[in-house]
């Protein structure tokens, strides 16, 4: 029987294992499922292997210092291909006078077959970052000649990685994929999951996906295949398994804790049926959301800050200031002086008239919501305060992996109901060609928020819990990626025509933690926002994780001041439009000050299509609104295309 509350409950799960197939069927079928499962690729050994010849003879005579084995089946197809061609015990001897290493249980289980010993075992989850980050603490490889046995294609990242740290790095390859020698079964598994009679898919390899991608490419059933799969529940094995999803644009919406096919089929069994609830949900709000989004009769849809987004040429540079309604504008204190802030985000017909007196004022070419980044954290139990002269204060914050647990879903937006009012109330009193910006904070800002319980320098209480408890992390950044997707989702429903993920705090991070930790949740919102919605990625702070935006399929990267506009574009890849990005401090200087920073930037923009001119931050309280209006009106003047 399944364990208690680990139950399918007659969902049907499709599986494309292939050399543990009718084991990965009596899992599924333990646990309650129906089970689909068709192999996806069979191994195919090079014939007369030369490389891999000379590799063990190179062993032998003492050539090769470090040897990396990525896989059980791998080692074997070495031993194979080297047999009768070489001295296969003497091999071995030499083999194990070297340091090996093992990328995880079974090229250890290989080598036990033949009596060696790996010299290090990589933890898990077994991926490349493991493999580098023990070798970083094992042992020093510079100048040392190291072969990695590939499977597949070469791992680019740990190859790099590698001769970063000195290595004089090799691939040996011993064996290809190719796809079953029967591909019925898996053609049938795709047409099942075209024709909606899948519920769960579980995908233990990256080359899995690969396969079942290439064979719905050779029939012809790519985007039905790709459309069907989004909407069942995809569940990954690993880390490993879940970045070449997410690269690809499929969500994760399940990876248990161990990388293993017990644990994948155990944790599928205990979520799916509550994922696929939301999911459905979710899917039919989308039908009808990107139906307005991609209507081209709209007249926003031809606004110059929507063709940006697309990067079609405009005439002129369009412009609008993040924190465009606030303190710094007469209108918005006497507002203020009436209620409290939170008060005041709950009040549509309020949050409309600062944020439409701020257009006018301005004559920016997009309006923004107006709200605050937390009151999503109220309906998910947490107890927010903004405090006078203290800002947002969360009063029961998560400081242990059992806090996580008092995170609730947010199963509906019907206790944030006042945000949808105030983007409909906005879109109903803004000009009906202005388009008007949602927007959500991100995941990891939120989330430090509620583990600080507010502000913070350091972030020391949330670096904790995500270095100390991966686990823990793991499930609170899935609960706001659901809670965001959800939540964003909304807003465009209700009118929004782009939105904005503000990452306030992510600058904290470094380019390996942001990789690990935050990177794959706002990978995993994107690409549940509604197809043809343009979405804003902003994070501030390091320049460093351009790249990294850039790799979640934003439509638009936000870039801050400290960073040249030229270069962080040239980093981002000019195939995304990039937004900002003046110092808000600028708006302090002089006219002519301003005009020639203002300029600067359009500058190194060049006049190409794809930048919003922005700020690289919010408006700051000490501006005066002459100059945020007189910037405004130098962008439109200074870009005027000829």
């Amino acid at each position: 029987m399944p364990e208690n509350g680990k139950n399918f409950a007659g969902l049907n799960v499709a599986s494309f294992e292939s050399r543990r197939g009718k084991e990965m069927a009596m899992i599924i079928e333990k646990f309650g499922g129906v089970a689909h499962v068709s192999p996806s690729m069979r191994e195919v050994p090079l014939d007369d292997n030369q490389p891999a010849i000379d590799f063990a003879n190179r062993v032998i005579t003492g050539q090769i210092d470090i040897v990396i084995f990525m896989t059980g089946v791998g080692f074997n197809h070495l031993l194979a291909a080297i047999d009768r061609k070489v001295d296969k015990q003497r091999f071995l001897d030499s083999l194990s006078d070297i340091i090996t290493i093992c990328r995880g249980p079974k090229p250890v289980a290989a080598m036990r077959e033949v009596k060696l010993t790996p010299t290090i075992k990589v933890p898990e989850p077994n991926t490349w970052r493991e493999i580098l980050q023990t070798i970083d603490t094992e042992i020093h490889i510079a100048n040392q000649t190291l072969v990695v046995q590939e499977y597949g294609i070469a791992n680019a990242s740990l190859v790099a990685g590698l001769e970063a740290r000195g290595a004089n790095v090799e691939t040996l390859h011993v064996y290809d994929w190719d796809l079953p020698e029967d591909i019925g079964p898996l053609a049938a598994n795709i047409q099942k999951m075209i024709d909606g009679k899948i519920d769960v898919s579980l995908f233990t390899s990256a080359n899995q996906l690969n396969h079942v991608l290439k064979l719905a490419q050779r029939q012809g059933q790519m985007e039905a295949f790709s459309a069907a799969l989004r909407g069942t529940v995809i569940c990954s094995v690993g880390p490993t398994m879940s970045e070449r999803l997410r690269d690809l644009g499929y969500p994760v919406d399940v990876e248990p804790e161990h990388p293993k096919m017990g644990p994948l089929v155990a944790t599928a069994a205990e979520r799916s049926q509550d994922i696929l609830v939301r999911k459905r949900q979710i899917r039919a709000v989308l039908q009808e959301t990107t139906k307005a989004a991609l209507n081209k009769e709209a007249p926003w849809y031809n606004s110059a800050f929507l063709k940006a987004c697309r990067r079609e040429p405009t005439d002129f540079t369009p412009v609008w200031l993040m924190r465009q309604a606030g303190r710094y504008m007469k209108e918005y204190r006497e507002v203020r002086a009436k209620t409290s802030f939170l008060e005041l985000c709950a009040n549509p017909q309020l949050c409309s008239e600062v944020m439409c007196t701020a257009v006018e004022k301005l004559g920016v070419d997009a309006a923004i919501i107006f709200s605050d980044l937390l009151p999503i954290l109220q309906p998910m139990g947490l107890d927010l305060e903004f405090a006078k002269g203290e800002g947002p204060v969360i009063h029961n914050p998560i400081r242990e992996a059992a806090d996580v647990d008092r995170v609730l879903e947010l199963e509906s937006t019907d206790s944030l109901h006042y945000v949808m009012e105030t983007v409909k109330q906005t879109r109903a009193d803004l000009p009906a060609d202005m388009p008007l910006i949602g927007f959500a904070g991100a995941p990891f800002t939120l989330a430090s928020y509620a583990i600080e319980g507010g502000s913070s320098r350091d972030y020391v209480n949330t670096k904790t819990l995500m270095f100390r408890d991966p686990g823990a992390w793991r499930e609170l950044m899935e609960r706001f990626v659901r809670a965001i997707s959800r939540y964003l989702n909304a807003q465009i429903a209700a009118g929004a025509q782009a939105v904005q993920l503000f990452d306030s705090w992510a600058g904290a991070l470094g380019p390996d933690d942001y990789r690990r930790y935050v990177l794959p949740y706002v990978k995993d919102i994107i690409a549940q926002i509604a197809p043809g919605v343009p979405v804003i990625n902003f994070a501030t702070g390091n320049p460093a994780l351009l790249p990294m935006l850039a790799e979640t399929g934003a439509a638009v990267v936000g870039v801050d001041w400290r960073i040249r506009l030229d270069v962080a574009w040239e980093t981002i890849g000019h195939n995304i439009a990039v937004q900002g990005n003046l110092d808000p401090v600028s708006l302090l200087a002089d006219p002519m000050e301003l005009r020639r920073r203002a300029k600067d930037v359009l500058d190194q923009a060049a006049g190409r299509p794809g930048h919003i001119f922005n700020l690289g931050h919010g408006v700051m309280q000490q501006t005066p609104v002459d100059n945020a209006r007189a910037l405004v009106d130098m962008v439109h003047e200074m870009s005027q295309r000829k």
